[in-house]
């Protein structure tokens, strides 16, 4: 029976590869121009720089691998948070990483814009300093999950405010933020395919590292102490890789809600709950739903490109609350 289940998973893991594949042949045929597959393999061997070929691997094939990488990077960071937190409602925002990589993005992009160039990095240090505030706040004898949810709750509602007020102040100059607020993947270059390609795989292969401590925090404070665990060490360990994995990707994509959230909870409902299966599925899951979502953002009004981040959360809300009347939240 345990061999059979041990199968179905394989195959579950396997189908979720072949989804993977196939939106990425879907993503790089679609667009503001349509190719054809026979179109698009002439460009790819064809050395000569001609429009099609500059197209195809300049514009959509680095955008395809950012999607990919930043969607898996948040499916991982949520999965390893809703163990850390013992709550399937935990997601990287709850950490205050959206909310400070935001905020300093946003005083750089409106009162400095001179230096939008240092965006990436100002946001993921801003996501950092917001995400050790809310472990501090949460810190008491000890991490709670549930101190960690109302630190969490405290400073996102603190820093979005700040986000709020400034955007009032400078609603003139918002207009050029709004893209980076809502998240997209428009614009991006090798050059952030590299930069985040590095720090992906670092952060995915130290979650890897996490799946055990990922599936003992399951048990239970009790069940864990009673197994000699240090329950709080595994907590700091697991959230320091969820963090830095929505970090780099908030740094480079702009703020992206839900991904974090929906993608472990269908991975969940389809392999189980066993980290050893579901991390490797979250991590295909993530990469296939928001190379989806952002293909369907820059074809639904074409020629006007969407925002992913807006995509992802008219997906994402109805979902959560499917998720919430079928009392799986």
């Amino acid at each position: 029976m345990f061999d059979k289940i041990r199968e179905k998973k394989h195959y579950v893991i396997i189908a979720s590869m072949l989804l993977l594949i196939f939106f990425i042949l879907l993503s790089i045929r679609m667009g503001s121009v349509q190719y054809s597959y026979n179109r698009i393999f002439q460009a790819f061997i064809n050395s000569d720089m001609t429009s099609d070929r500059n197209i195809l691997i300049n514009i959509r094939l680095p955008r395809i691998l950012v999607a990919i990488m930043v969607g898996a990077n948040l499916a991982v960071a949520g999965a390893l948070l809703q163990a850390v937190m013992q709550n399937p409602l935990a997601d990287p925002g709850l950490t205050g990483v959206s909310a400070g990589a935001s905020l300093v993005a946003i005083i750089i992009l409106l009162l400095f814009p001179q230096y939008s160039y240092l965006v990436p990095i100002a946001a993921f240090v801003g996501g950092g300093i917001a995400c050790f505030a809310v472990y501090i706040l949460a810190w008491k004898d000890g991490i709670k999950p549930l101190r960690i949810i109302l630190a969490g709750v405290a400073i996102n509602a603190i820093l979005g405010g700040g986000t709020s007020l400034l955007s009032i102040l400078y609603s003139d100059r918002i207009q050029g933020v709004l893209l980076w607020v809502n998240g997209s993947m428009a614009g991006k270059k090798w050059g952030d395919v590299k930069v985040l390609a590095i720090y992906s795989f670092i952060g995915l292969i130290l979650s890897l590292f996490c799946i055990r401590k990922a599936n003992i925090l399951q048990l239970g404070d009790e069940m864990s102490s009673n197994l000699g665990v240090d329950t709080n060490k595994y907590r700091v360990l697991l959230s320091l890789v969820a963090v830095f994995l929505a970090g780099i990707s908030t740094a480079v994509v702009g703020i992206i809600g839900f991904v974090g959230l929906i993608v472990p909870h269908i991975a969940r409902l389809l392999i189980g709950s066993d980290y050893k299966y579901l991390l490797p599925f979250s991590i295909l899951l993530g990469s296939s739903i928001l190379l989806m979502g952002d293909t369907f953002a820059r074809t639904v009004m074409k020629p006007i490109e969407l925002p992913v981040g807006v995509i992802m959360a008219v997906i994402g809300g109805p979902f959560f609350l499917y998720l919430l009347r079928r009392g799986r939240a």
